[in-house]
Parts: C-alpha cells; sequence; structure tokens
C-alpha cells in the first residue's frame, strides 16, 4: 500500500484504494497456531467438550491469578455474564449505567425486566459522571453499572463512595479492561463484580467467551449455579438458571491468547505510538493517550474529530475511510438512548444528554492489533491528514457529486415512469 498525497489519489474521487484486503477494527489476534491444535487434539481425545471441562478450570485460575481476583467464572460469551452478574448481585427495579457504551450493556438489564437509567458522561474520560449518577438515584435504584471505556478505568472511588452512601450494588462492564489498571490495581477488582469480554474482536479472545470476575464468594457460587441452570450436582437444581458455560474448544484458544498476551500488547502499544506520532498534533483532531504510568492493552486507537475545524464531516471522514478499505469505526454511535427499543420508549423520550450525544458524532476508531503493521498505520494516516489538510474542498467535492447523483436518479425515475 502506498501513502497518499493528493486528493486525486483519494478511492472516493477515482483513485485506486490504498488496501486490497479489508483493514478491521478488533480483527483477532491468534496465539500460537501449533499449541492451540495440539490442546484441540487433546480434548477430542478426552472427549470433554464443554461442563466445566479442565481447560475452562485452567482458564479460570489463570486469569483469577493474573487480575489478582478470588473468583473467576467463565462464561459463553459477556451479555450472559453480565445478565449473571446482575442476577447474582439481586439487581431489580433501576441500575444506572452510561448511554456510551455497547448496546449489550443495557440489553443485559432490559432483557431481565430492569429498567437501564442513562446517564451522561465525562466529556474527557468518556465514563460515566458520578455527579449525574448521584443525580439520577431514586427510591427504585438498586445499583449501578459502570463502564471502563477504551480500557480507562471509571472513577470507581467515586462511584464506590455514592453505593455505599445510598447502599447501592456496584458492578463494572470491562469488557475493554482486560490486563488494566487503575491506580496500579489490576481492573477485575473493583465493585462487587466486573464481567469481561473475550470476544473475537478483543485484543484476548476465545473466539467467544467472558468471565465473571469478583471476590465474594457468595456472587462467585450465585454465578456458578446460574450458568448451569441451577444444578448442584448432578441431578439437583437448587435455583433457576441459564446455560452461560464457556466450551472447551473456546477454553483452549484463552489459554493458547494468555501465553502470548505480552506479544499481543506489545503489537497495540507499538501501534498505538506509531500513530500517536503521526496524529498528535492535527488541528481539529484529539487523539485519545493512554496513561503510561498504568497497565494498558492498548485496544483501541481512537479520534475526537472537531467537525467545525477541519471542515468536513465525521461521517464523511469515515466514508473516505472505508473506499479505501479502511473499516474505522464510529463507537457508540447514535448512544443507547438513541437505539431501540429505548428511543421509542416513553420512558426515555426526555431523556438528554449532551455529552453523550456530542461525543458519538465525533469518535472515529481506527485498526489495530497483531494483523496491522507500520506501513498500514502509515498509509491510514496519511489518509487521514490528506482528508483533513483539504476538509473544506474535498468536503464541498463530495457534496456537488452526491447532489449530481441525486439529480440523475431523479431524471431517471421520471424517464421511467414516462415510459409507463
Amino acid at each position: 500500500m502506498n501513502e497518499k498525497t493528493h486528493l486525486e489519489d483519494l478511492a472516493i474521487l477515482g483513485g485506486m484504494p490504498a488496501f486490497a484486503e479489508t483493514l478491521h477494527v478488533g480483527r483477532p489476534n491468534i496465539g500460537d497456531r501449533d499449541v492451540l491444535f495440539a490442546r484441540i487434539n487433546d480434548l477430542l481425545d478426552r472427549r470433554w467438550f464443554t461442563n466445566n471441562g479442565p481447560y475452562v478450570q485452567q482458564l479460570e485460575q489463570r486469569v483469577a491469578d493474573l487480575i489478582g481476583a478470588k473468583h473467576c467464572i467463565a462464561m459463553c460469551n459477556a451479555t450472559i455474564a453480565l445478565e449473571i452478574a446482575i442476577r447474582a448481585l439481586g439487581l431489580k427495579g433501576e441500575v444506572l449505567i452510561p448511554s456510551f457504551t455497547f448496546v449489550a450493556t443495557a440489553h443485559s438489564l432490559q432483557w431481565q425486566g430492569i429498567t437501564p437509567v442513562f446517564c451522561d458522561i465525562d466529556p474527557i474520560s468518556h465514563t460515566i459522571d458520578p455527579e449525574q449518577v448521584e443525580r439520577a438515584i431514586t427510591s427504585r435504584t438498586s445499583g449501578i453499572m459502570g463502564v471502563h471505556v477504551w480500557g480507562r478505568p471509571c472513577n470507581v472511588e467515586a462511584l464506590a463512595e455514592i453505593c455505599g452512601r445510598h447502599g447501592l450494588k456496584l458492578l463494572f462492564d470491562a469488557a475493554h479492561a482486560f490486563c488494566c489498571t487503575h491506580r496500579g490495581r489490576m481492573i477485575g477488582t473493583f465493585g462487587d463484580a466486573e464481567v469481561f469480554s473475550f470476544h473475537a474482536t478483543k485484543f484476548f479472545n476465545t473466539f467467544e467467551g467472558g468471565a465473571i470476575v469478583t471476590e465474594s464468594d457468595e456472587v462467585a457460587d450465585k454465578a456458578r449455579l446460574m450458568r448451569n441452570f441451577g444444578f448442584a450436582g448432578h441431578d439437583n437444581v437448587v435455583q433457576l438458571g441459564t446455560n452461560g458455560k464457556m466450551n472447551e474448544v473456546s477454553a483452549a484458544m484463552g489459554l493458547t491468547s494468555l501465553e502470548s498476551l505480552d506479544d499481543f500488547i506489545a503489537v497495540n502499544h507499538r501501534n498505538y505510538q506509531q500513530y500517536r506520532k503521526q496524529l498528535q498534533n492535527i488541528p481539529g483532531v484529539r487523539f485519545l493517550n493512554y496513561d503510561e504510568n498504568e497497565k494498558c492493552n492498548y485496544q483501541y486507537i481512537v479520534l475526537e474529530i472537531d467537525e467545525k475545524a477541519i471542515e468536513i464531516k465525521r461521517d464523511r471522514l469515515l466514508q473516505i475511510l472505508w473506499d479505501e478499505n479502511v473499516m474505522a469505526r464510529r463507537y457508540f454511535h447514535p448512544g443507547c438512548h438513541m437505539m431501540e427499543p429505548y428511543r421509542s420508549d416513553p420512558l426515555y423520550t426526555a431523556v438528554k444528554l449532551p455529552a453523550t450525544e456530542k461525543l458519538t458524532r465525533q469518535i472515529l476508531v481506527l485498526p489495530t492489533g497483531t494483523s496491522v503493521e507500520e506501513a498500514h498505520i502509515n498509509a491510514v494516516c496519511s489518509i487521514v491528514r490528506l482528508a483533513i489538510a483539504h476538509g473544506r474542498e474535498l468536503d464541498a467535492r463530495l457534496q456537488s457529486a452526491e447532489a449530481s447523483a441525486v439529480m440523475r436518479s431523479a431524471q431517471g425515475h421520471v424517464a421511467i415512469s414516462g415510459d409507463a
């Protein structure tokens, strides 16, 4: 791939796409294939594919040791893990959450008849604003679910203080934050419980999976029962449950991924540094930095786009990248409160979250991971710099092209109607 230096080089204006193969945000990392296949052959020989097999047990122990948590309960995915954590904590009524998050955070509550109450975020940290949380507490509030966005932690101390004062449970959606720390302490050890995602798009994956981590024996015991239909023994069902079990193949992938964890993080950090070098000081673009004094997985390359400053819309910049086969993303557009079923629910029609709504119009997330090399980054950044440097001209040309296309379409429709 070549770096682009002239407007006519852009694919959206007729040039060749920068990438023949699509570059994705969150393309899966893969560890040592030979080791993975050896584990898969082993489990095939043992014919123990699920139901708390030895690989699941090993993965739980190694994750718990890595995090420094007392308990890790592996799950088939993080959404089920959230749902089970919610039930294990006894949440009901209303739970306060940010709207700036993946929709599964809200759905995991709504699915169980619990009302998600959307709170605004701190515009700098992108995480739930404790002051907004304090104002949203009612007699029906049973807990707070914070989200560690981009692997950067919530204000856990402020949220814990609020929960302690009001007698609320504190759960964290830590989907982005595996192997990250807050003030030197591993995320996964805060609140009443935290939930990790091990989905294929995460830097550490088990193909599909997740986990609850907690210091509470009671929460862990309930979660283990709930993920296996409520069975306590072979034929003794002691409570309501579901099927949240992780299978052995996923656990084998997880164990193999753990063995390459340092390599995955090192590549992400290298890519982060290269992106920062190329994009740090562009007017109208805020490059999201990570605290180098904390452990971080550097899983996300995040830009905040000031449309007025660069004179081109964020979504047009997104389309320019897509035409180059760079599948950038606009997390978490448009915000959960603007998605169904929430936006059509009268309960949410008056909800106004200005910081969230502004941020969802600004965020642009770029590809990273072990499938992304320095040359890829240089080419991506050349597209971003070129588009921004000529924002006004490029925007005008694209608007003109779109208007012409609409006119041609309308004329064609008239001609077809006339023939009829």
